[in-house]
């Protein structure tokens, strides 16, 4: 599964590169900085080098004056010229010149230091030298030029009848003691340092995003459901100590984001009737479900409409904690009878918002919540609210989330940025869709920005109705209500 996903991600276009680039950008300075260092530490360690080098000119003598042989003759010298660029690295050449300058090399390794070569279409040959001192590399340079020519003249161009040999070699520009270093080349190993390290900066932050499986953009989302995304909620640090943010600031960018995501819900499939109760899920903990359910009640609430807001995590509730109620009856209440609706109903604020807490933590949570209890509960609040929202366990530990969506009009699923992974995203709707549970869409939550304004609607938030319900009362027949509760039990 994450081969294939890996495989059908690779598809990537210019901004798509510059996304993974800048959200990568700590690998590729990585990488720079070693190709980088990697250059600076090759130049100071490499040893200065010195190079003499000493040109020789070689021509083949005629037997006669004729223009014919004259051609002949530089022809020759040409062909021989090429030839001879093997021979100045010879043992033969280089072994005079070891005995010569009283070296303690052999003439593979000294010949590890020469290059020799000659321009196209001339008769020249260059020998060059490389050594760390350069005396001795203009030295050695003179030197082999004087070997290379005893040798071909006395021995390798020697007519076999004995005479003259018919080529003859001199030396037009000989090596003389160079004044500049001509190793390591600080520009070159830099250059290709950056060079390397920038492509290999690149090259590991896209591998890194091939192999990354969190969900970080919609544009990821898209490619595992075709469900709509019905918003994009922002990374908030202080979410954990204030999670009502539309109550806290309800002029905020982020209150914005969960009215948008109030606008997008109401629009869903306006025309089809499935119920007005929706389960709001995520595929594992800690994604933002319960803090997205919550706002999204308060914006339900501040246009007038009845809410009701259900907690049927059974196993580990927060809506009581989230809203600043009591939890101890609840939901497992009403379930096995022990409790009416009107005894676990707190209102919240000014009334429009209605909680049920979890209650008490039941041993048979999934049985409890696909039971009839369950479904005569929905219908009883389905008649008295307009829209019923529950929060539920994620999909993917347990099955309570995948039985209740199919009760209901559907399921919201949530999901982390950053934090969820495709895979499991993927699996969760995996779970509903095997039970035929409706996805009315995706909410992406902890969504990075630079800033809070980057997140925008193109217009002002100071318009309109911006009044939120108020905390809860504390009224004593709520208190009666959990003390007739508390005396059944």
């Amino acid at each position: 599964m994450l081969e294939r996903e890996i495989v059908e991600g690779n598809g990537m276009d210019l901004q798509e590169f510059i996304r993974v680039i800048r959200t990568r950008w700590a690998s590729v300075a990585l990488v720079l900085g070693i190709g980088i260092g990697a250059a600076v530490a090759v130049t100071a360690l490499t040893p200065v080098t010195y190079t003499a080098s000493t040109t020789l000119y070689i021509s083949v003598q005629a037997t006669a004056g004729s223009a014919t042989e004259v051609g002949q003759g530089n022809n020759a010298a040409q062909q021989k010229t090429r030839s001879y660029a093997n021979v100045v690295k010879s043992a033969r050449v280089l072994g005079p010149v070891i005995k010569e300058l009283g070296l303690d090399v052999t003439p593979a390794t000294l010949a590890r230091s020469i290059t020799a070569g000659t321009p196209q279409s001339t008769v020249l040959l260059t020998v060059a030298v490389r050594d760390h001192d350069p005396e001795l590399a203009a030295k050695l340079a003179n030197a082999i030029g004087r070997s290379f020519t005893d040798v071909v003249s006395d021995s390798l161009e020697k007519p076999v009848g004995g005479g003259t040999s018919l080529v003859r070699i001199e030396t037009t520009d000989p090596a003389t003691v160079p004044t500049q270093p001509s190793g390591p080349h600080k520009t070159v190993n830099l250059a290709a340092g950056l060079a390397g390290g920038l492509i290999g900066g690149i090259a590991l932050a896209l591998l890194r995003n091939a192999f990354d499986t969190r969900i970080r953009r919609t544009s990821d989302i898209g490619t595992i459901t075709p469900a709509p995304v019905l918003g994009e909620i922002a990374f908030d640090a202080n979410a954990a100590r204030e999670p009502l943010i539309v109550r806290k600031d309800p002029r905020s960018t982020m209150s914005e984001a969960f009215r948008g995501l109030r606008t997008n819900l109401l629009f869903v499939d306006p025309d089809a009737d499935h119920g007005k109760t929706i389960v709001v899920t995520s595929a594992m903990q800690g994604e933002g479900k319960t803090t997205t359910t919550a706002n999204l009640a308060l914006t339900l609430a501040e246009n007038g409409a009845k809410v009701a807001f259900v907690d049927a995590d059974l196993r580990r509730p927060r809506v009581a904690e989230v809203m600043g109620l009591e939890g101890a009856v609840g939901l497992s209440d009403l379930l096995i009878a022990r409790a009416e609706l009107e005894d676990v109903v707190q209102p919240w604020g000014s009334g429009a918002l209605s909680v049920i807490p979890a209650g008490a933590t039941p041993p048979n949570p999934s049985e409890l919540l696909g039971s009839q209890a369950m479904r005569a509960l929905i219908a009883e609040l389905e008649s008295r609210f307009d829209h019923v929202l529950i929060d539920s366990p994620p999909l993917l530990p347990v099955t309570d989330a995948a039985i209740l969506s199919k009760l209901t009009a559907g399921a919201i699923v949530v999901t982390a940025a950053g934090r969820s992974r495709r895979p499991q995203l993927k699996r969760a709707l995996e779970v509903l869709a095997g039970l035929d549970a409706r996805v009315l869409g995706i909410v992406a939550t902890m969504v990075h920005r630079k800033n809070n304004s980057s997140y925008g609607y193109g217009y002002g938030y100071g318009y309109g109705d911006t009044s939120v319900p108020t905390a809860p009362d504390t009224d004593g027949g709520r208190a009666g209500r959990r003390a007739k509760v508390a005396h059944a039990r």
